[in-house]
């Protein structure tokens, strides 16, 4: 018994030994390659293409929608869908009896009111000769007056004879101003008949137009592309024309209509190449140009667009009013850029924070100075962020725009006056340091602009428009230093194609390998991200 209880011992020992041996094991191949790898990518030189992304229609350059100006039932059509049609073609008609009755009626309207001006025309004959018998009747009684007044002078005739004579003299004065009268009243009825000649007449002309609006032509030559009407369908042109057809004048002349975003509208300018895609030939790009950018804003779920026309030819007819296109316009581009992954960008090695500082107290850099920050530089970006900047554009504006001497002087006082105010953004708040670098860039435009002549005005709008979108801002990438432990590195970002970002005036050359992500050992599972780590891009691409 004693002898077994010593073998359960002993056995107890061994499993004991073993299993710390084991688990001793199992930490130290769990935690061998603690010390995370890193993933990288290097540093090239290429070709950098800046573009902006959106989605359009196609749609005619100059589509006409015919419409009735006449109600009534459709009698016939005589095109349908895709028909080619010219200038003045019949192409539907309205039924046209009921307008044809009202021009008869107003033919008859018309007539009676000229045989109504003949009435009173001989109404005013008569009253003519009614005032020229009672201007003879007026004169005889004068005549007869002054007559008899004499012979009562004479003592011929007695003084009642006189007064016979005065009072008939009286008489036909009186109706000679009432034949008068009647004559004025004549000629107003003449007058007026005259006038209801002319309103029949246009009544008539009214009529005989509607008549013609029957027949439903072709405004311009053109393909119908839409057709709303059938025979027997009565239209209503009493509030609002109705349209009947749609006809695009060329459809080897395209444009797509495409809403670009408030925060890309900036980039974009009129001449920009452009190129798009539809689904119905998913192989093939078509090429275009920026011709008009719309100021009229559309705003549809709080989300702000601004419609940008851009040109499409299509000399084989295969593109189609109507249909989608995905595109990209060319607002910038590198043929020898320096550039860099975004992902490096984005990238923060573990126990960082987002400033750059270490985690938990760490150090942050070998030489005890806090790590480079990722925010933007106060100013950047605008005429005057740095002196370096303020003295490439100047140089460029002398020789591009061949200053001469006194506008050298004016130029120079513009920079030397705004320059405090570029300086003045570093102390401004992050939400009011753009805005407020913007109006200074408009302003110094505005002043440059002011000492130029029109030659170099148009040069200067030119290298403005090349320039649009090129503010440099701050960026962050890592780089593995001699102790293996990731370095971060200051940098100036440039264009940015949505996949790498140009360098501007780094220490990075091209081939070095930057840090773009950490690579665990095989079968351990990711560790959760630390607290405070980007969700998203740090940058604005």
């Amino acid at each position: 018994m004693a002898m077994s209880v010593g073998k359960v011992v002993r056995w107890v020992v061994v499993l004991a030994v073993l299993g710390a041996g084991s688990w001793y094991g199992y930490q130290k191949w769990n935690t061998k390659d603690e010390a995370p790898k890193f993933r990288t990518a290097k540093i090239e030189k290429g070709p950098l293409i800046a573009t902006v992304a959106a989605t359009g229609i196609l749609n005619p350059v100059v589509s006409v929608s015919v419409s009735s100006q006449v109600s009534g039932q459709v009698k016939e059509t005589f095109v349908d869908f895709n028909a080619e049609v010219k200038k003045g073609q019949l192409i539907a008609r309205i039924d046209p009896e009921q307008i044809a009755y009202r021009l008869r009626q107003s033919q008859a309207d018309l007539d009676a009111a000229r045989a109504s001006i003949g009435t009173q025309q001989a109404n005013v004959a008569v009253q003519r000769a009614e005032l020229a018998r009672a201007e003879a009747n007026l004169a005889e009684a004068k005549r007869d007056f002054d007559r008899k007044t004499a012979l009562v002078q004479k003592n011929f005739i007695s003084p009642s004879e006189a007064e016979k004579a005065e009072a008939v003299f009286k008489a036909q004065a009186a109706g000679l101003e009432a034949v008068r009268a009647q004559l004025g009243v004549a000629l107003a009825n003449a007058r007026n008949s005259e006038a209801v000649v002319k309103q029949r007449e246009a009544q008539v002309a009214q009529a005989k137009i509607d008549l013609e609006r029957t027949a439903i032509r072709s405004p311009v030559n053109g393909v119908v592309v839409k057709r709303t009407v059938e025979p027997g369908q009565t239209v209503a042109a009493s509030l609002q024309a109705p349209e009947l057809f749609v006809i695009a004048q060329n459809l080897a002349d395209m444009q797509v209509d495409a809403a670009i975003d408030e925060s890309d509208v900036g980039r974009l300018r009129v001449g920009q190449t452009a190129s798009f895609t539809v689904d119905a030939f998913p192989g093939r790009t078509f090429t275009g140009a920026i011709r008009q950018v719309r100021k009229a804003a559309q705003t549809v779920s709080n989300v702000v667009t601004y419609t940008v026309v851009i040109s499409a030819a299509n000399p084989d007819l295969i593109l189609l009013p109507g249909m989608t296109a995905s595109v990209r316009v060319t607002t910038d581009r590198r043929d020898a850029a320096l550039k860099v992954a975004n992902s490096a960008l984005r990238f923060r090695p573990p126990g960082v924070n987002e400033d750059g500082s270490a985690a938990s107290g760490a150090a942050a850099g070998k030489d005890g100075s806090p790590a480079p920050g990722g925010g933007a530089a106060p100013g950047a970006g605008g005429p005057g962020g740095g002196r370096g900047q303020l003295a490439a554009m100047r140089e460029r504006l002398v020789v591009e725009l061949k200053l001469d001497a006194s506008q050298q002087a004016s130029l120079d006082a513009i920079f030397a006056g705004m320059r405090e105010k570029f300086m003045a953004l570093r102390d401004m708040a992050e939400a009011d340091r753009a805005k407020a670098s913007e109006r200074n860039r408009a302003e110094i435009r505005e002043k440059i602009t002011a000492i130029l002549n029109e030659t170099q005005r148009k040069r200067y709008a030119e290298i403005v428009a090349e320039t649009a979108g090129r503010a440099p801002a701050r960026g962050r990438v890592w780089v593995a230093g001699a102790d293996g432990k990731p370095q971060a590195v200051q940098v100036r970002l440039g264009l940015t194609d949505g996949t790498t970002t140009e360098l501007i005036g780094s220490d990075l050359k091209e081939g070095q390998e930057v840090l773009v992500g950490v690579q665990l050992p095989p079968g351990k599972p990711a560790a959760a991200a630390p607290a405070g780590a980007p969700r998203g891009p740090r940058l604005p691409f």
